[in-house]
């Protein structure tokens, strides 16, 4: 892979501290760039933060490779920075598995948009089988699912689920910062997904069970597969997201038992109790990748 996750967002005074690692040894070097790596995953939503305020109104941002999410039907896309593609899942390891509420990605399968929302909350796409749904799916669960201070998650709901995968041999856990270690500190990245529509109903996809890329539905349609980034309503048009990421999502939705969801929130090795916010839709196509 010809990309670096980390080089993107090296500052001159990461470059001064290098200088002075390399003075010192080779051994602290090793442990100043898995370190730096770490933090720069684990601090996305910061970077963005602070970047966020060098971004001009309206400006789309620039020397950044293509973004995502995307509309998956199309195939247009007119940004010139490549990368090469990560090996397939099953050549990987899975380091994380996150969910938002709301599809990032859109499709013709998932296309009701759910609005502007705020802070990436009721926003993104909704699954169009979400409005034909039964009453005994729609039935509300005995309790609070998944709650967080944005809310909870209700049957009918839609969610976007991330396998994600890296060359770094590492163990799972939490946040994209398991993505790394000492030793590989410049993963190439991949992300399994798969959009969800929510049932009260134990007869659906139980999600404790699709712990790997193989377990994932077969019937949802050919993976669409293309260069993007990491996402979250951390990014936009105008803070773009440093980081190189090879995706597959699937096109149509599946039905998953909202109970099953529950329980995973309540003990995952992922420490992750609540749904993400969603990224808006990337349209522009000098950030969308040519398919």
């Amino acid at each position: 892979m010809n990309s670096s996750i980390a080089v993107n967002v090296v500052s001159k005074s990461d470059l001064n501290t290098i200088n002075t690692l390399n003075q010192v040894g080779t051994s602290r070097m090793i442990k100043y760039f898995y370190a730096l790596s770490a933090s720069l995953l684990l601090a996305a939503p910061v970077y963005a933060a602070h970047h966020q305020q060098e971004a001009k109104t309206g400006e789309i941002c620039k020397h950044f490779g293509p973004q995502t999410p995307r509309d998956i039907d199309s195939k247009s896309g007119t940004n010139g920075v490549f990368f090469e593609k990560a090996p397939a899942a099953e050549n990987m390891n899975i380091c994380n598995i996150h969910f938002h509420e709301g599809a990032e990605h859109k499709s013709s399968f998932f296309s009701v948009y759910a609005g502007d929302g705020h802070d990436g909350y009721n926003s993104g796409y909704q699954c169009n089988i979400s409005s034909k749904l039964s009453k005994a799916e729609l039935k509300p669960t005995r309790g609070e699912v998944c709650a967080g201070k944005h809310g909870d998650l209700q049957p009918g709901d839609t969610i976007e689920v991330h396998w994600v995968h890296t060359s770094c041999d590492v163990e799972p856990g939490p946040t994209l910062g398991a993505c790394v270690s000492e030793a590989c500190g410049n993963p190439q990245l991949r992300v399994e997904t798969q959009v969800f529509t929510l049932v009260n109903d134990p007869k659906a996809l139980n999600f404790n069970k699709l712990k790997l890329a193989k377990d994932l539905p077969t019937n949802t349609g050919t993976p669409v597969e293309f260069l993007g980034s990491s996402t979250g309503p951390s990014y936009s048009d105008h803070v773009c997201s440093p980081y190189q990421v090879t995706w597959s999502v699937r096109p149509q939705c599946a039905k998953l038992d909202i109970n099953s969801v529950a329980k995973w929130c309540e003990s995952n090795v992922f420490n992750e109790d609540h749904a993400h916010g969603v990224r808006k839709l990337v349209t522009e196509p000098r950030l969308l990748a040519p398919m």
